[in-house]
């Protein structure tokens, strides 16, 4: 039963002294068991902030891999090595490095949503929640080349009116969410706020109201007025927002914009996880120490 499932996590969760970090796009029912639920940015704070012996990652690969490198004295579990990142998988390092070559003196900068191998490349790293103030930080005399995602990368680009060298990845859930989508919506809905992630194309991106990171959605919704807000992205976000806001109605652009991955962790993996200490996240020493300069470097700004 769903019930003693989680009790029984309660119960290893301490014994184990573990803390349990979920992500906004996860199952519903595994980022209410967890200890903190958020974006790529509030959970990578979170995780220098931890005390615990045994991090779970409820997540994709990336981010345990950054809570590891984050620290490196923990033990780091994902309840499922599967959960990936397509977006991730778009660069490799040795891509990276011949990007670099390509281009000496400029500033690598990486989107959270990378390997630590990519990572480790990079001079600094940011999230859609904090890229804009992070690249203000970056001389406007600098050539920046942005890896993996276009549309973030050309959001904050535009925001700054400079060019960045971006590198063609995409997120491909956020990427097919289209205009025609939204303005449908719109048509429905003319009084609600439109609110879309900044992995979403250019189209979208320019015919919404905010253009916001997950967690700037969830902290516009407690703020708005509006009685109905309409949200472009994964719709593992509506939870938190009904959670955090039960007067107020959330509805999805579309509901096919679910990330597959993120879904794959559930309160049976979880559990086990915790039970048998599966799935250790290891990161060589020489990638994490170049990886957590580019990390540290972010969280300085922000």
């Amino acid at each position: 039963m769903l019930s003693d499932a989680i009790a029984e996590i309660q119960k290893l969760k301490k014994e184990r002294n573990a803390v349990i970090l979920a992500h906004n796009y996860t199952l519903a029912e595994v980022q209410d068991i967890a200890d903190y639920t958020g974006d790529s940015l509030e959970l990578a704070r979170r995780a220098v902030q931890v005390e615990a012996d045994v991090i779970v990652f409820c997540g994709v690969y990336f981010m345990a891999e950054t809570a590891k490198i984050l620290n490196p004295s923990k033990t780091v579990l994902i309840p499922e090595m599967s959960a990936g990142c397509p977006m991730a998988d778009m660069i490799t390092g040795e891509q990276l490095r011949a990007l670099k070559a390509s281009h000496p003196g400029a500033v690598a900068v990486c989107y959270v949503n990378s390997t630590a191998e990519v990572k480790a490349e990079c001079d600094i790293c940011v999230t859609s929640g904090n890229a804009e103030k992070v690249m203000a930080t970056i001389g406007r005399d600098k050539e920046i080349l942005f890896v993996p995602d276009r549309h973030l990368g050309s959001h904050i680009a535009e925001k700054e009116g400079r060019e960045y060298v971006l590198w063609q990845g995409h997120c491909p859930i956020h990427n097919a969410l289209t205009a025609k989508a939204i303005e449908a919506m719109r048509e429905k809905y003319p009084n609600a706020p439109i609110l879309v992630h900044p992995e979403c194309p250019k189209a979208v991106r320019d015919i919404a109201d905010e253009c916001l990171s997950t967690g700037g959605m969830c902290a516009y919704a407690l703020k708005s007025d509006a009685k109905t807000i309409l949200v472009g992205t994964e719709i593992g976000i509506l939870h938190r927002l009904r959670k955090e806001n039960p007067e107020k109605t959330f509805i999805p652009i579309s509901t096919d914009i679910v990330c597959a991955d993120m879904k794959k962790i559930t309160l049976e993996n979880l559990l086990v996880s915790l039970k048998e200490m599966k799935y250790k996240v290891e990161v060589p020493l020489e990638v994490a120490t170049k990886a957590r300069c580019a990390i540290d470097a972010m969280l300085a700004v922000c």
